[in-house]
């Protein structure tokens, strides 16, 4: 395993701004590595117009509130998730060729529809990470409902995480459900997957879900790529003596720290499993290191300092959060990697270029 050492820098700056769907601002973007391009999926996306020197999240200067932003300023339209197809081999000249999904109309498509029962107004589906196996795509999310009281970002609390499954042709996705729920995995459980790990070498895909108990836990489960679709078959690590379990409240996490997104994969060039995440509220951008998916996990070491930049006038918000490497546009084995975080004013993934010693 080589030493972390970060040799040169580079910001390819905000992503996706210039497109001809209208789309203004969004965040998550996990990437999800298919056959001969890789797709990326979204969170909140808006559609429309933004107002110039003015916060998203503070229109005409009073807090945004709970309400879907639709209709909010210039903004036509709010999609709580989104994907699209990036078609670039590496990340050097940034993510330039690209294509969102579209529905029958045209439009930016939510790619896991709300269900029948879920006021959009107060129930969000957003992303979590997701995998292709085979000819399925597998996409995880996280359910939260909106509160009255508040500001944005902290004004909404976790319901639980679920699974989606579709495929690339048409781009249908349908909830896993489970005891008549689309939540797998509830509130005061482990929000799985924050994070996937696969590769067609490993006999399991593993997953990462973050559960709050007092600080943020990082918790790892496993299933055969066979059985994604069978949560009865899903393991959940408890320590290296005492293994693996059926049962997910008995799970012990493997680090702490981060917030509820972050990658994970094995880089080759490092010769180790490489984690990269947003290191709390602090702007950094951090990496760990680890032998095994379960670790041990080395400390945070940062990568990247965000400096927020000035960039409305009046109220805003100072967030970074999201931080997430894109392996599949790493080049030399991973010497060179890119990752993305958000910064919630600018509010498209930004874009950062790390080579290693």
């Amino acid at each position: 395993m080589k030493e972390l050492k970060v040799q040169s820098a580079r910001d390819l700056g905000a992503q996706f701004t210039e497109n001809p769907n209208k789309m203004v601002g969004q965040d998550g973007a996990y990437s999800i590595p298919l056959k001969d391009k890789c797709l990326f999926f979204f969170g909140d996306t808006l559609i429309g117009k933004r107002t110039e020197d003015e916060s998203l999240w503070y229109p005409g200067g009073v807090p945004l509130g709970p309400v879907d932003m639709s209709g909010v300023g210039g903004l036509e339209k709010m999609i709580t998730n989104t994907g699209l197809l990036c078609y670039n081999d590496t990340g050097e000249n940034g993510f330039n060729n690209f294509k969102y999904i579209l529905d029958d109309n045209g439009q930016i498509k939510q790619l896991i529809p709300h269900e029948a029962d879920e006021d959009i107004n107060w129930f969000r589906i957003w992303c979590l990470h997701g995998v292709a196996v085979k000819d399925k795509v597998y996409l995880y999310f996280i359910k939260i409902k909106m509160l009255e009281e508040g500001e944005p970002p902290a004004n909404f609390v976790i319901i639980g995480s679920g699974l989606a499954v579709g495929n690339a042709n048409d781009w249908k996705f349908s909830r896993i459900f489970r005891d008549n729920t689309s939540i797998i995995w509830k509130e005061d459980e482990p929000c799985f997957a924050s994070a996937v790990l696969y590769r067609e070498d490993l006999e399991y895909v593993y997953l990462y879900g973050t559960k709050f108990d007092q600080i943020q836990k990082q918790h790892l489960a496993r299933v055969k790529p066979e059985d994604i679709e069978s949560i009865d078959k899903y393991e959940y690590f408890v320590s290296e003596k005492e293994g693996w379990t059926k049962d997910v409240k008995q799970s012990q996490p493997v680090f702490s720290g981060m917030p509820n997104e972050l990658s994970v994969n094995y880089n080759k060039y490092l010769g180790c499993y490489l984690s990269i995440h947003s290191l709390d509220l602090t702007g950094k951008i951090v990496a760990r290191t680890a032998s095994e998916p379960w670790g041990p996990w080395s400390e945070p070491k940062e990568l990247w300092q965000v400096i927020p930049q000035k960039r409305v006038q009046g109220p805003s918000l100072e967030l970074i959060y999201a931080g997430k490497e894109h392996p599949y546009f790493s080049k030399n084995d991973g010497k060179t990697i890119y990752f993305t975080y958000i910064e919630f004013e600018e509010y498209y993934p930004h874009l950062i270029e790390i080579t290693f010693e």
